[in-house]
């Protein structure tokens, strides 16, 4: 009887014994052992659920990423039957996953420089920040949807990133193709286009955009493969030139080049080790591509076999490369001023 009193834990109630009291022979309900409300956040919910297209691995979601993927297949089957038609079809190009901007430094520095975005995803149960009240603002003016969702719902989202509780959806670029750039170089004389050659940092494409736009430049051209494309780093480096100036994609950049030379464009390449500088440029005046490499490996030697002439930057001291940024705006503002002057 001692050691049945000793289990019962003094007549209350314990886990396991249903809510009976300990003492033996009983069967009336005893008191039982509460939280003391120590449980009541538990009970409060986590604000709205997002979308179920939304949710990543719901398949909700994966129905629709598979849904674009098959527009995206029948605007390529349309491009082919046009082309065998002999009309102009809508190019297709594979789908490409959002961008994720993540932490609320990066997200806030989007927002302010414009980036084109399509969902504020803002974790529950935050403390205030004047960053959270920041992006809100800016996301409801630029009429971006907020969507609150579960801190591990946010984690799975931005997997090891540093998210902060705060990740902006930025959609894949728009790419213009590189006959759209033609057409537009055609409706101006003269025409002047820039291409990139392996520059893969984003910041530098941001830039050399910028500089493109603030010079008269009529797009510009990237590879497809082993080069930057424009991320929300890219777009926020332009200023929102991006979203003046057409940025086209090249499969093959050696064999853009000799399109463009073929519809009479001067292929004009940047180099360190050319023999003639910008200064003394005859070509400037006339319709050019302004080809620029990366900082360290320069020109490939593709691309420079497909330009007409390459010319330096002359330069004081000891100074061996720019980056592609700083290159691109010295020499387009040597050919815009060039050209002013002819």
């Amino acid at each position: 009887m001692a050691g049945a009193a000793r289990r019962g834990g003094g007549g209350i109630a314990r886990g396991g014994q249903g809510g009976r009291a300990g003492k033996t022979g009983s069967h009336r309900k005893g008191a039982g052992a509460g939280s003391g409300g120590q449980g009541r956040k538990a009970l409060e919910g986590r604000k709205a659920t997002p979308p179920a297209h939304l949710r990543p691995g719901h398949p909700a979601q994966r129905r629709a990423a598979a849904g674009r993927a098959a527009q995206t297949g029948e605007r390529g089957r349309g491009a082919a039957d046009a082309a065998q038609a002999g009309q102009a079809g809508p190019r297709s190009r594979r789908p490409e996953a959002d961008e994720l901007v993540v932490g609320r430094n990066a997200v806030v520095e989007a927002l302010r420089a414009g980036v084109p975005a399509s969902s504020l995803y803002v974790a529950g149960g935050l403390d205030f920040d004047e960053r959270l009240a920041d992006a809100r603002r800016l996301a409801a003016r630029a009429g971006i949807a907020v969507v609150d969702v579960a801190r591990p719902d946010l984690d799975r989202m931005c997997g090891t990133a540093p998210h902060q509780g705060l990740a902006l959806s930025v959609p894949p670029f728009r790419y213009a193709h590189p006959d759209d750039l033609l057409a537009r170089v055609r409706a101006s004389a003269p025409g002047l286009l820039v291409a990139l050659d392996g520059v893969t940092d984003p910041r530098n494409l941001g830039a050399v955009v910028r500089s493109a736009a603030a010079f008269g430049a009529h797009g510009v051209v990237v590879p497809e493969r082993r080069a930057a494309g424009i991320t929300a780093a890219a777009w926020k480096t332009s200023a929102g030139a991006a979203a003046r100036l057409p940025v086209a994609r090249a499969t093959n950049l050696a064999r853009t080049l000799v399109s463009f030379a073929e519809s009479g464009l001067f292929v004009v390449g940047l180099a360190a080790d050319a023999d003639t500088t910008i200064d003394e440029l005859e070509m400037a005046t006339d319709p050019i591509v302004l080809v620029i490499g990366s900082e360290g490996r320069g020109l490939s030697r593709l691309v420079e076999e497909r330009c007409d002439v390459t010319v330096r930057i002359p330069m004081a001291g000891a100074v061996e490369s720019l980056n592609a940024g700083v290159a691109a705006g010295i020499a387009l503002a040597e050919i815009a001023r060039r050209r002013r002057g002819a």
